[in-house]
């Protein structure tokens, strides 16, 4: 696998009502501003926003499906959530190498999700054991 500074690979997702229900039912997280349609109305967000957490899969996804792939081994992973993510939206995880330490075979990835309109929803760092 090529672990060099600057590889980049990304995954995109459109998050719908029926994921978001979803994620809720399996996380426990039954906070309204992601389920009630008039609750998520009076709020700051004008409207329901997806879970952060499950936004935050995505990049999860990514790791483990794609790059470094079958087998990664998260180790760390630092989460800012910069702006929301709302039903019907498509974002994409792009993770960056920004460090790769050989003897360990850890990866360091910068992790940055974008919107349709490519505004950042979330950016992070990631630390990742790659399978051999």
């Amino acid at each position: 696998m090529d672990y060099q500074i600057g590889t980049t690979a990304s995954r995109t997702k459109t998050f719908t009502d029926e994921t978001v229900r979803a994620f809720a039912e399996i996380s426990g997280d039954a906070n309204p501003l992601h389920l009630d349609d008039t609750y998520a109305a009076s709020t700051r967000f004008g409207k329901r926003i997806v879970h952060g957490m499950l936004a935050a899969s995505l990049t999860s996804a990514l790791i483990a499906n794609d790059f470094p792939g079958p087998g990664s081994i998260y180790l760390s992973q630092s989460l800012k959530f910069t702006k929301p993510v709302f039903i019907g939206d498509t974002i994409t995880s792009t993770v960056t190498v920004t460090g790769y330490r050989q003897d360990r075979n850890i990866v360091t990835l910068s992790t940055i999700t974008v919107n349709q309109d490519d505004e950042t929803v979330i950016e992070g760092e990631a630390v990742v054991m790659a399978p051999r």
